[in-house]
Order: structure tokens, then sequence, then C-alpha cells
């Protein structure tokens, strides 16, 4: 689950957008917010040597990915995929440049309220995305659910080929025995009749 996103400029670190902290420990979510602003500091110093990285903190990660002069970062539990966390960053970039990407260079220190309107549009993002990934990760149950039900139709389809050959086998049995019984019966006569006489 993600924990925490935050958006700066690599330049000086500036930070552009934070937001998305769950709330529920707020001791802990101070100190891996200074973590990342940390890092954002390191970052603006040149102190990094890939566009596309995973930082381990504890008991989460940080993901982040720095495309022209923005580093977008999130913070999610260990557990969370890599893959998921990433396409989640590559969409927050999609929308923050669509949305802010003629601001990135001129903005300055935000005001509180500035801050709480970026916030308050990344939660925007983090719903939609959210959803995204449900219904995506949802398309991913339904198919599970279609080949589970191919497999068992397939399984069925078997048994019941055997079951339907050895009802045949049966009506063969059924409508030729009387006749071969009799066949028996008259020639074993023939036979006791020739012996005898």
């Amino acid at each position: 689950m993600v924990k925490l996103t935050m958006i700066a400029r690599v330049t000086d670190g500036l930070p552009l957008a934070e937001g998305l902290d769950d709330g529920r420990d707020q001791k802990d979510a101070d100190f891996y917010k200074q973590q990342a602003k940390l890092l954002f500091k390191n970052l603006s110093k040149g102190q990094h040597e890939a566009s596309r990285m995973s930082i381990e903190t504890g008991p989460y990660y940080f993901h982040y990915i720095i495309e022209g002069r923005v580093c977008y970062l999130t913070m999610c539990d260990r557990s969370y995929p890599k893959k998921l966390a990433f396409q989640y960053l590559e969409d927050l970039r999609n929308e923050f440049e669509r949305v802010n990407g003629s601001q990135i260079e001129t903005a300055a220190r935000p005001t509180q309220r500035n801050l709480a309107k970026l916030n308050d549009e990344l939660y925007e993002v983090h719903q939609i995305m959210t959803r995204n990934v449900q219904e995506v990760l949802g398309v991913g149950e339904k198919l599970d659910q279609v080949t589970e039900m191919s497999t068992r139709l397939t399984s069925d389809t078997r048994i019941y080929a055997d079951k339907a050959k050895d009802l045949n086998r049966q009506a063969l049995i059924r409508k030729y025995a009387p006749v071969a019984i009799v066949i028996g019966v008259v020639l074993m006569l023939f036979w006791l009749k020739n012996k005898i006489w």
C-alpha cells in the first residue's frame, strides 16, 4: 500500500507536492517525510546514479523516478509490488506534468494555501490511480476465474466422454446379449444333439 507520495524539483530539492500519508502514525509519517526530504537534498547535489530506484527504509521502500528535473517519490509497504509502485509513479508523473508542467521551473517556496491545493490535487490523482489499479486487479481476478472455469469444463468434458463410452458399451451389451445367448443356447443344443445321437 502507498504510504506517502512526494514530488520535488531535483535541481534544488524544492518540494512541489506532498501527500497521501495514511495518517495512522504521525511520528512515523514525519520521520519518513524527513528522510524523503533528505533524499531530495542529496539528489539536488547530484548524488544519484539512476533515474529509477528503490531504497529500503525500515519496513518500507522508497521508490522514485527522476524525469527531467523532477523527482517523483513514493513510500510503500515492503509487500507492495515494485512494478505497481513504478506504474503509479509513471501515471503520477504524466498527470503532474500535464497539470503543472509549465510551472515546475518557476515554482518558489509554496505558501500553505498552495501546498494544500497541490495536496488536494495529488490526493485526487491518487484516488484515480487506486481505482485504476483495483480495476486492473479485478480484471486479473476475472481472467483467473475464467481460466479456472475453462479448466473445470475441460475436465468435466473428459468425464462426460468417458461416461458416454460406458453407456454406449452397456447399450450394445443390452441390445446384443440376448441374441448372443439365444444363439449360444441353440448352438449348444445342436452340439448336444450331435453328441447324444
